[in-house]
């Protein structure tokens, strides 16, 4: 019944085909761990096939390991009219002890859609506890602010009088990167934009790098089987140890070779030394005028990002979906 299963969680060992080449599992895949068990969550609330439509402010707070057990909790929190917005908890741990300790929290929006592909509407939610509660007035809050994130990144110019490091990642998407309904799943290009973000990072930094933050990812139409993809990345502004790199997902017939914005996002990554250790990265210097808005517009984000620190996050309580 619709309405009824606010929650997913699923379990599963940290494979050596998730690791990176730090060692640890890649950020990209993580990513997509989040976007598969919200998609769960969202479509088992609405009882049809919803799209992601945005993912925010992704904070990897420590790394899963190869062979860690991992638990990959959705709950939905807020509703609109045709969306749902979930909060999705990744913990890992030693399977021997069983102790699971939060590696990333994260804030999903889904839209549910018909068999024509148009929003339709879904159950309304209700909050009955008080984690529930606290979330619920969260996603409210948060909603002004990714508006404001999602305008800063959409107004942004990207052309060749951009002097910074970028790569332009180019590939066809194949039939085992879609869902049950035929579009590509969110988490496949989301580890495509990680995927590119790492090229540049690990390039300008001369060394080992890992993923530390991801935000404002907002898909605006689906890709399909066979599409033309590209995955841009480009350096925006540097910190002590850290590269915030843009990112803009495009899609199209490759016979006509017309493509259209599918994806944006901003990504953060950190240098790190041989021993995986945070490290100075060297200061990239804005050259051209697009260089300079593009570096302001990465410091206003971060702004943006240090008003959404204050929300610590914090593990739901078992289960409710029995009470419902």
């Amino acid at each position: 019944m619709t309405g009824t299963q606010p929650e997913v969680t699923l379990r599963f060992m940290a494979a050596p085909t998730d690791a990176g080449l730090t060692g640890t599992v890649d950020g990209g895949r993580v990513l997509e761990w989040i976007d598969k068990s919200g998609y769960a969550c969202a479509a088992g609330w609405s009882g049809t096939y919803c799209v992601t439509a945005y993912v925010g402010n992704i904070k990897f707070a420590q790394p899963v390991r190869v062979g860690d057990i991992v638990e990959v909790q959705s709950r939905l929190v807020y509703t609109g009219r045709t969306s749902m917005h979930i909060v999705t908890t990744v913990a890992s741990g030693d399977p021997r002890t069983g102790e699971l300790t939060v590696a990333t929290q994260c804030l999903s929006v889904f839209v549910a859609v018909d068999t024509t592909g148009k929003p339709t509407p879904v159950p309304g939610f209700e909050p009955v506890d008080e984690w529930e509660r606290e979330q619920h007035e969260i996603a409210r809050q948060r909603i002004d602010l990714r508006h404001d994130i999602e305008e800063s990144i959409a107004g942004q110019v990207y052309s060749d009088a951009g002097t910074a490091p970028r790569t332009v990642l180019r590939f066809l998407a194949a039939p085992t990167d879609i869902n049950w309904g035929g579009k590509v799943h969110g988490g496949t290009v989301m580890r495509w934009i990680d995927d590119a973000a790492h090229v540049v990072a690990s390039g300008w930094h001369g060394g080992p790098t890992i993923a530390a933050y991801a935000g404002g990812v907002r898909f605006y139409r689906p890709l399909l089987i066979g599409d033309l993809v590209e995955v841009e990345a480009r350096l925006l502004h540097t910190g002590t140890t850290s590269m915030h790199l843009g990112l803009h997902v495009r899609s199209g017939d490759p016979k006509t070779g017309e493509m259209n914005l599918t994806t944006h996002c901003m990504i953060v990554f950190v240098a790190l030394d041989d021993e995986h250790r945070k490290v100075p990265v060297r200061e990239w210097e804005p050259v051209s005028d697009e260089d300079t808005a593009l570096d302001d517009h990465a410091q206003y984000v971060i702004g943006v990002r240090e008003r959404l620190r204050r929300h610590v996050p914090t593990v739901p309580p078992a289960s409710r979906a029995t009470t419902r």
